[in-house]
């Protein structure tokens, strides 16, 4: 059914862009506080920079100040990602990345979380949605991100990527794409460093152990433990 959909409906814009890790931030602010807080929304430049800024909801925590966030501004807005709202007298910001990316609501949700909040399993992205969309199942939730995921060329190509499934982890986490590959390539390798770790980690106890034992077999038999004259 998602496949069909995305087929039939005619987007204005595809994929083609590669933001700053504080480019993800800002969007991703803009697009949290239009649905949580709708009635402050558009946002001061002030505001947003506190958005981008706080410390719950966000992985990683940033202390982004007010030249970055303008800087971050004024690349989304050449790339048609967000805009300043006309009138008033002070400038007010807000996002266009549904349109501008050309992605359906429930997409961009996941993405924005995505961009917020890190790499997620699809039921902790279910969970985190509850203010955002509220999605009737994980399967929904899957549905959308697979759809990213198998985004043809010539609409950009994939948005999020499924990572290897961590050490003891019961299911795997989704990245987005936006800031690149390199995002992917990292977080793939701190995966691997963890589990190599671990391994080593436990290659150590066991060898421990087992020198304990000869030296007890050692010392009842009488013998020199290895290596000892």
């Amino acid at each position: 059914m998602f496949r069909i959909l995305s087929q039939i409906m005619t987007l204005p814009f595809s994929h083609p862009f590669s933001l700053t890790p504080i480019d993800a931030r800002v969007l991703g602010t803009l697009m949290e506080k239009a649905r949580t807080v709708p009635d402050s929304y558009p946002l001061t430049a002030n505001s947003l920079m506190l958005g981008c800024n706080q410390k719950t909801s966000r992985e990683p925590l940033m202390e982004l100040d007010e030249a970055q966030v303008a800087t971050a501004l004024d690349n989304l807005t050449a790339l048609g990602l967000t805009r300043q709202t006309p009138g008033g007298r002070t400038s007010r910001y807000e996002h266009n990345f549904q349109r501008g990316a050309g992605v359906f609501e429930q997409a961009a949700v996941l993405l924005g979380l995505l961009m917020l909040r890190g790499p997620q399993t699809a039921g902790e992205l279910r969970l985190n949605a509850e203010r955002w969309y509220k999605f009737a199942d994980i399967s929904s939730v899957e549905g959308f991100l697979e759809e990213l995921m198998e985004r043809a060329d010539e609409k950009g190509g994939p948005m999020v990527v499924r990572l290897p499934r961590a050490p003891g982890a019961r299911e795997q986490r989704w990245a987005h794409l936006l800031c690149g590959p390199h995002q992917v390539d990292e977080a793939i390798s701190i995966e691997r460093s963890g589990s190599n770790d671990a391994r080593i980690g436990r290659l150590e106890t066991e060898l421990a152990e087992l020198r304990d034992t000869v030296n007890r077999l050692c010392a009842e038999l009488g013998l020199s433990p290895p290596g000892q004259a």
